[in-house]
């Protein structure tokens, strides 16, 4: 079994550089050889060609609104092999930006598989205007990089207890 864990975000977007940072806790644990920590960043393009290397399990860590409070942290299950809609544009080739779902279609119309894929959000308080630069994660996001980390080390280890079977989404870990 093979993880890839795909730390994505923008650190020049305050909270949308969560998943920049946690990639680089997790980049100084102690992870099985079967799990791979990358910072993406925003290099979509890098990501989907990384998605098509046979991995059976991939974990996106990203900043994720889903209008909770600023620091909450969910796990989602993504359809990755989700067919496109016929009123939804297929994804276009962007090497410096990342949409997660845009880089999932890429992926899927590059025809390989992608396997499984997790992601662990958080909740932002602030992704920053684009012109300002705001660098830095908020204290509610910051004080979350730790709870993230173990979430998505918790995954990883579960998933290769369990071969093969990819915890639910939301399950304890």
């Amino acid at each position: 079994m093979r993880i890839l864990i795909a730390g994505i975000g923008n650190i020049f977007h305050g909270d949308d550089a969560f998943g920049v940072e946690v990639a680089n806790r997790l980049s100084r644990r102690t992870l099985p050889p079967e799990a791979r920590v990358v910072d993406f960043g925003i290099r979509g393009f890098d990501l989907a060609y990384a998605l098509l290397d046979g991995y059976d399990l991939t974990i996106l860590v990203d900043a994720t609104a889903r209008g909770s409070a600023p620091g909450t942290l969910y796990t989602l299950e993504i359809d990755g092999d989700a067919p496109w809609r016929g009123d939804e544009p297929r994804a276009g080739v962007a090497t410096h930006g990342m949409n997660p779902m845009r880089v999932l279609q890429m992926a899927q119309a590059m025809g390989g598989p992608i396997g499984r894929i997790l992601m662990v959000g958080c909740e932002p308080e602030t992704l920053g205007p684009e012109e300002e630069g705001l660098m830095g994660l908020s204290a509610p996001v910051a004080a979350a990089v730790d709870a993230a980390a173990d979430i998505v080390e918790g995954l990883a280890r579960k998933c290769l207890e369990e071969g093969r079977g990819v915890p639910e989404a939301g399950a304890a870990v």
